[in-house]
């Protein structure tokens, strides 16, 4: 009997889904702990499990002798991804998946929902809604815009990217990406991320879905931010690290960006008195773009659907190595 050690953080909301996961793998031996247990009962059922799900800690991870597959219930797997921990584990035989696939459908959605907004003055109706209620039609109508033809750049091109093009298509934008591996099959135009610079001043919006990691920090800095042309967009759903945020505020005060959109920031929780809450047109949801009323049970789907592939030996979907 093999066994599966999981840390998945199931909340006293989450029992049907909890009640899912030991029903399905009745024929393995499942080993629950909280997500924030460092303990050493934890650590050492994960040393003897076989297979983990939820986050475990990387250096945990690396002393185990019995592990064949980690299985993230998150998208990012920024801990995992340094040379040293990825050759380890490679070298093992140790499989990482992550749960792309639960969250590129909201965190698209959530984006389609920041670039439509800002076009159509979602956020300056709203505005006027709150205070003096004053019918500003005129100068909203005036304001609107059509997204066709429009030049959208995203920074990262994986599962997220992949369905936001799928949703931008009726509009009739014009959409290029950059990458770290460019693989010749994307269904858009796509470039080696060496090539941003060039293609930074050609877009009206740029959707940054980087993850953080040495070669991401602070990639869109101030000269980036600088390159981009009056009235550009930035959406930063992947990682707050990714981007400068002064400089962004800088651009921002100025008036020669448009707007921003943040769905993470650095730090998070972004203290009440974080100078980017008061910023002009910057607008802020709380690291929620993955969120959805049933995450948790897509969770457990994901991770239950690759125990079948696994078991059966076939290619584990959402594999990172």
């Amino acid at each position: 009997m093999l066994t599966i050690w999981c840390n998945n953080d199931f909340g006293p909301n989450d029992e049907r889904e909890l009640a899912l996961l030991r029903e399905s793998v009745s024929n393995y031996q499942l080993v629950l702990f909280a997500e924030d247990d460092v303990s050493e009962t934890a650590r050492v059922a994960l040393a003897t499990a076989d297979i983990a799900f939820g986050s475990p800690s990387p250096q945990d991870v690396l002393e185990s002798k019995m592990l064949r597959w980690i299985h993230l219930n998150s998208a990012g797997y920024t801990s995992y991804d340094h040379e040293e921990i990825r050759n380890r584990l490679v070298t093992s035989g140790v499989a990482l998946t992550n749960s792309s696939a639960v969250y590129d459908e909201p965190c698209a959605q959530h984006l389609l929902a920041m670039i439509t907004s800002v076009a159509r003055q979602l956020p300056a109706a709203m505005d006027s809604q709150r205070a003096d209620k004053s019918w500003p039609m005129d100068s909203l109508r005036a304001g609107s815009q059509l997204l066709n033809g429009q030049t959208l750049l995203m920074l990262g091109f994986g599962a997220i990217a992949r369905r936001l093009v799928e949703l931008l298509r009726p509009l009739q934008m014009n959409l290029i990406a950059v990458r770290q591996k460019v693989s010749g099959t994307e269904p858009i135009q796509v470039h080696a991320i060496s090539e941003v610079d060039k293609l930074l001043p050609l877009a009206d919006h740029v959707v940054n879905i980087l993850p953080a990691n040495d070669q991401t920090t602070n990639l869109l800095d101030a000269r980036r931010l600088a390159s981009l042309k009056r009235g550009a967009i930035v959406y930063n759903i992947g990682r707050g690290s990714t981007l400068d945020q002064d400089a962004l505020r800088n651009e921002l005060v100025s008036g020669r960006l448009t707007a921003a959109y943040l769905d993470v920031t650095n730090p998070e929780p972004l203290p009440p008195d974080h100078p980017l809450w008061t910023t002009p047109n910057c607008f802020i949801t709380p690291h929620i773009g993955g969120g959805h009323s049933n995450e948790k049970e897509r969770q457990v789907n994901h991770f239950l659907n690759n125990l079948r592939r696994f078991e059966s030996g076939e290619e584990l979907i959402n594999r990172v190595f």
